[in-house]
Formats: C-alpha cells, sequence, structure tokens
C-alpha cells in the first residue's frame, strides 16, 4: 500500500488547505463518542481524546502559519475566530436545553442544569464538577445535561493559554517551531507525570485540564515543522503503512478500554493514544492519497465531522431529556431516536446559527459582534438566575 502511493510532504505549505481526512477523523470521534453515550462501545470515549489531539493540531498548525507569513501572531485576531467559530452553536445550545430541561425535566435535572450553567457559560464546568466530587465514570447519568462539556471547558481553556505561550516564542524566539515542538514535548511529559501521580482518581485524571493536556499538545508537537520534517525522514515511502498502523492501534485500544475497567488508561494508555492520534493526523494531512486517508475522506464520515461540533453539543441533553424512560423506547430503537434528533439538531446548528455567522456576517467581525457576545452572555446570565429552582425534595423523617 505505502510503495503504490507517492511520498507525503510534512512540511507546512504556506497557505492552509482543506484535508478531507481531518474531517473524517472528526466524524470517527463524534460516532465513537455516541455510541460510547448509547451503551454500544465502551471504549468510544476515546473520541474526545481524539478531538484534543485534532485541536492541538489544528491551531497550532494556524499559530504557526501566521507567525510564517507575518513574524507575529495576532492574539485578539485568533480569540476573535475561535468566539465566532464556538460561541454561536454553543450559546444556543445552552439556551435551549436549560428552558427545555426547566419546562420538561424533573426536579433532580432542573437543579443540576440551573447550577451547572454558569460554569459552562464560563467554560469551567470541568474544574466545577471535580469540586462537586462528581465521578465521571459512575454518576454520568440523566441527572446533568451538561456533564459532557467538560471537554468543551479543557479545549476553551487551552485556546486561551497555549496562543499565548506560541505568541511569546515566536516573538521572542528566533526559530518558533523548534521551540514550539519543545514547549509541547516537555509540558506534555509533566502532564504525563501528573496523570500517573493521581491515577487513583480516574474523574480527577480525566476531566482535570492539566492531566489532559498532553492529549492537546500531542497535536501541537506533531504541527510544528521539525518534527513533520522529521517524521518524512524518517517514514518516507512507509507513511501510508504507519498510517494503517497508527490507525488499527487507536481502533484496537477503542474497542479494548471500559473506563475504570481499564486502569493502564491512566497510567500511560491515554498518552499512547494520543501519540499514535498524533502520528495519524500528521499522516493523513500530508498524504491524502494514501488508503487510509481515502477511507477517511468518505462522504458520510466526512459530513458528520463537518457538523461534530455542534452534534458533540446536543447529542448528551438529548439522551438525557429523551431518556427511555421518557419516551417508553429501548434498545435500537430508542438509540436510532437519540441519534436521528441530536443529528438534525447539529445540522439545524450548523446551517442556521454557525455558518451564517462564522462565514457571512459581517457585524460578527466588529464591535457589533463584541456587543452581541456581551448580549449572549448577558441572556445566559439571566436564565440561570431568574429561571425559579425547584422546592428540594421533603424528607419524611417519621419513615426514617
Amino acid at each position: 500500500m505505502s510503495q503504490a502511493s507517492p511520498t507525503p510532504s510534512l512540511r507546512s505549505p504556506a497557505r492552509p488547505r482543506h484535508v478531507p481526512g481531518l474531517d473524517g477523523l472528526r466524524g470517527a470521534a463524534i460516532v465513537g463518542v455516541l455510541l460510547f453515550h448509547t451503551d454500544l462501545l465502551p471504549g468510544g470515549f476515546l473520541g474526545v481524546d481524539l478531538f484534543f489531539v485534532l485541536s492541538g493540531y489544528l491551531i497550532t498548525d494556524l499559530l504557526l502559519r501566521e507567525s510564517a507569513l507575518t513574524g507575529r501572531v495576532s492574539l485578539p485576531a485568533f480569540w476573535g475566530r475561535r468566539v465566532r467559530r464556538l460561541l454561536p452553536a454553543l450559546a444556543a445550545m445552552l439556551a435551549v436545553v436549560t428552558v427545555a430541561a426547566w419546562a420538561l425535566g424533573p426536579p433532580d435535572v432542573v437543579r443540576t442544569t440551573l447550577a451547572d450553567l454558569p460554569w459552562a457559560q464560563v467554560n469551567l464546568l470541568n474544574w466545577h464538577l471535580l469540586a462537586e466530587s462528581a465521578d465521571y465514570w459512575d454518576r454520568f447519568g440523566a441527572e446533568r445535561v451538561f456533564e459532557h462539556l467538560w471537554s468543551i471547558a479543557v479545549e476553551e481553556q487551552f485556546y486561551l493559554a497555549w496562543p499565548l505561550l506560541v505568541a511569546s516564542l515566536v516573538r521572542f524566539g528566533r526559530r518558533p517551531g523548534r521551540a514550539v515542538a519543545v514547549a509541547a514535548a516537555l509540558i506534555s511529559l509533566a502532564s504525563l507525570v501528573l496523570m500517573a501521580a493521581l491515577a487513583a482518581d480516574p474523574s480527577r485524571v480525566y476531566m482535570g485540564t492539566d492531566t489532559r493536556a498532553f492529549s492537546l499538545l500531542s497535536g501541537a508537537f506533531v504541527a510544528a515543522p521539525p518534527v513533520r520534517e522529521l517524521l518524512g525522514r524518517t517514514l518516507g515511502r512507509r507513511a501510508g503503512a504507519a498510517a494503517a498502523l497508527a490507525a488499527s492501534g487507536l481502533v484496537a485500544m477503542w474497542l479494548l478500554a471500559d473506563g475504570t475497567g481499564t486502569p493502564w488508561l491512566f497510567t500511560g494508555g491515554l498518552f499512547a493514544h494520543s501519540l499514535l492520534a498524533a502520528v495519524l493526523i500528521a499522516l493523513v494531512a500530508a498524504g491524502p492519497e494514501m488508503a487510509v486517508s481515502k477511507l477517511l475522506s468518505q462522504r458520510p464520515l466526512r459530513w458528520l465531522g463537518l457538523v461534530s461540533y455542534s452534534l458533540y453539543l446536543w447529542h448528551w441533553p438529548v439522551i438525557v431529556l429523551l431518556s427511555p424512560e421518557a419516551t417508553g423506547l429501548d434498545g435500537w430503537s430508542w438509540t436510532a431516536t437519540v441519534c436521528a434528533v441530536s443529528i438534525a439538531l447539529a445540522a439545524l446548528s450548523k446551517y442556521l446559527v454557525e455558518d451564517p455567522i462564522r462565514f457571512r456576517a459581517g457585524w460578527a467581525r466588529d464591535r457589533r459582534g463584541a456587543l452581541a457576545f456581551a448580549a449572549a452572555m448577558a441572556v445566559l446570565a439571566l436564565l440561570w438566575m431568574l429561571l425559579p429552582e425547584p422546592a428540594p425534595p421533603v424528607v419524611d423523617v417519621t419513615v426514617l
């Protein structure tokens, strides 16, 4: 397979290009998450790790391209693009789900929804859940419609901190690509050591930004031009075989992993998964003619990748609010229903909310965009401040 394909070039082109295979990887990641949350693939939660690595790769690649073209990194421009990309869909989902949960959900769901909303709004939900001792593995149930947003919080915190470091390395370093690779490697190793030290608490190491930083930074590491060049020299025409091997390794881990039932995940397994994902991403980005890249570029998987952000936002609230108890469905009929509803809502979000604001709304790029951002934050704040919380449950002490 590898001999039949041309040798991929792992150097960054001067201008970014769309890579269909990376859309397919996003699609595979969201499929894994959907199967995990519908109890069909115990290791599907590793799709979140794949999202992390992809985010680290793409963001670092964009930052280094900008520095190569302009000699600097514009942090306001970067953060403005992130807000336009991520906030509209998130704000719409938070508002709609909060109102729906308040109107339709049982009291326990309403309480946790109103309590979690402000933390989801400011992208600190992972630390809020850890402070409440929320156990990801044992209590990830129908009482919290926003619990899945812990991973969005981790990514948003990364988007704040990592560009600051990259901009500093670009400004003060002579070889920013090499400096970025070294920084990503060193911080990744520190994060791995911390995860191993805290492995006795799987929820802490799984949801903590510090203990998951290596997933994002593995992608950042392979985005650095010196690392791409090293991979190119090392693999050469064997890149296709290496990509197939990396993809096979990821599939095997997804099939074998089972949360806390596989403790090796928290003492190095997640790190190994991130490295495999990073290598696969770098090879797919460089070699669109490889067999793995073509497989990932199939239209259904690519489309799921294009709506993966909104699909991730919507799928868990749908699963909670349309639970088997609420719908009277079970098995495959319930799975098909929640997946269909989630995909439909994701498509509506992408085509009616995300894309118009991201690509066609000129107002979103100037002062009016900042005002719209402030207005969205205010509306969300009013929701959790003004919606009445259900009365606390009454305990009959005579029964006790």
